[in-house]
């Protein structure tokens, strides 16, 4: 089974569904909060993928971790529809892949900021600026992690743009420039 490719066709037609309800922008947000909760709680993953789990708890298990409430109904019968055809395992693939074309067809970029240490204000202020008036018009969301390993310095990417303006990329390079001398 390709993981990549059934969580895409999922996605592509709760896109279309919920675009259909004027409920895409809610499921997105739903989608996020979800993938947000399956990062950082790798028990809820084993759970929805535990055959032994009835469908019913999954559902449940699914429902909290996005935050959906009893308006959402497009969510809950999404959630109805992959249970239904013994797909609730992949629902990780499915939020990600959702995740990705949402920001596609609404032209909005992820921006990952990673430093050496945290960022003050003014600092962050400054380099989300240039950000901005590099990706133009579009919208933005941010995401920031801090790395010491990196010494010093930042690490940017945009989608699939990469600057790298660390201290370890900067040793990094002057070791390389010295091995091919």
């Amino acid at each position: 089974m390709n993981d990549g490719l059934i969580p895409r066709r999922y996605a592509k037609a709760l896109l279309k569904f919920a675009h259909e309800k004027g409920q895409d922008a809610r499921v997105y947000a739903l989608m996020q909060s979800l993938g947000d909760c399956l990062a950082s709680q790798p028990a809820l993953g084993k759970s929805i993928t535990n055959p032994f789990v009835n469908a019913s708890d999954k559902a449940n298990l699914l429902t909290i971790a996005s935050g959906a409430t009893a308006k959402d109904s497009v969510f809950a019968d999404f959630i109805k529809l992959l249970i239904d055809n013994n797909r609730i395992d992949l629902m990780r693939h499915i939020a990600l892949a959702y995740l990705e074309m949402y920001r596609k067809a609404n032209n909005i970029f992820l921006v990952s900021i990673t430093s050496a240490a945290p960022l003050a204000d003014k600092d962050l202020a400054r380099l989300k600026s240039v950000i901005t008036s590099h990706v133009g018009s579009a919208s933005v969301e941010y995401e920031t992690a801090v790395d010491p390993d990196l010494i010093g310095g930042f690490v940017v990417k945009i989608d699939s743009e990469r600057l790298d303006a660390s201290i370890k990329n900067e040793l990094k390079q002057l070791r390389l420039k010295l091995l091919s001398k």
